[in-house]
């Protein structure tokens, strides 16, 4: 097994190092935090499913934002080990300041920001997290956490991550794929150590309530008054507490209808083809109520007005989830 080739920013292109991160971990916005040359390198190691990425740079600021979790999704939770410099990495309310060699959790799929301060080199391991199978609300009790490799769990990860940063490029594929498996399954057993029974309870009433009103608003997505206030009404909960359901999905609820709708939209008009019923005709179907608001909506989440997606649309079109 090989290694990526590294990526060398160079001097000065502080873009095109953003844009490998984004390509290999999640879309991140960097900026800097001094002025004069800017050197920084990316280099990827595939462990199976499970990605181990080496970042180098010079005094950096990353950062995830809401915008960017919406519009560039990434289902994969992250552990990422401070190997030189110091940072302040904050999520999920909590921040911490990351030492050499120490570690912490991060959730590619919720807004972050990493703040380097000075140069520095960071391990990652990147894991699907379909693959990880742990709960959303179990793995916010453990992100924007310094780990120690002192003891637990992290005195088991911490140091096989450091390793693995040394020799992922000389393991054979049979081999990486079990210690890919292996570095899952010690960070799924890492959250379930932080989970407390009584948090347990209430983060999985608080998911059943989210998937709850994520099939009432696909199953009334025609209603035109489909909104925050009826959708709090029919779970008689109040509409803060509705948006406070959806703080950690980085998406208002007022835009996860709007989009839902522009996607049912898509579909069918990518099902009708170039006849039967007009554009006008689709979006009203689908409780829009202005056919200019249904172009613009339909522009940004697509790039091209609804007009241009019949006879150039894919057979199917996939549905964003929150």
């Amino acid at each position: 097994m090989h290694p990526d080739p590294a990526r060398d920013a160079g001097t000065g292109h502080l873009a095109a190092w953003q844009r490998e991160v984004g390509l290999r971990l999640a879309a991140v916005k960097a900026g800097r935090r001094q002025d004069g040359p800017f050197e920084a390198s990316v280099t990827g190691v595939p462990l199976g499913y499970v990605r181990l990425l080496s970042l180098e740079a010079d005094p950096v600021r990353l950062s995830r934002t809401p915008g960017l979790v919406e519009s560039a999704p990434a289902r994969a939770v992250a552990v990422v080990l401070q190997e030189h410099g110091h940072a302040a990495l904050t999520q999920d309310g909590r921040s911490t300041v990351l030492e050499p060699g120490q570690a912490a959790v991060v959730d590619l799929r919720r807004p972050f920001s990493l703040e380097e301060r000075e140069r520095f080199r960071l391990r990652v391991l990147r894991v699907p997290d379909h693959a990880l199978d742990v709960p959303a609300h179990s793995v916010r009790r453990v992100t924007g956490r310094a780990l120690s490799p002192r003891d637990g769990v992290p005195a088991l990860l911490v140091p096989l991550l450091a390793r693995l940063a040394v020799t992922a490029g000389r393991i054979p594929p049979s081999v990486a794929d079990a210690l890919g498996g292996n570095t899952t399954d010690l960070l799924a057993t890492l959250v379930h150590d932080a989970s407390d029974p009584d948090d347990d309870h209430a983060g999985a009433a608080r998911d059943r309530l989210v998937r709850s009103v994520l099939r009432h608003i696909d199953r009334h997505l025609g209603d035109p008054d489909l909104g925050p206030e009826s959708i709090a009404a029919a779970h008689r909960i109040s509409v803060r507490y509705l948006h406070r359901l959806f703080e950690d999905e980085a998406v208002t609820v007022s835009r996860l209808v709007q989009r839902r709708r522009v996607e049912e939209c898509a579909k069918e008009l990518a099902r009708r083809g170039s006849v039967s019923a007009t554009v006008s005709a689709v979006s009203s179907r689908w409780g829009f109520h202005s056919p200019a608001h249904f172009s613009r909506a339909f522009k940004a989440l697509y790039g091209h007005p609804p007009g241009r997606w019949r006879g150039s649309a894919p057979a199917t079109t996939g549905t964003v989830r929150p």
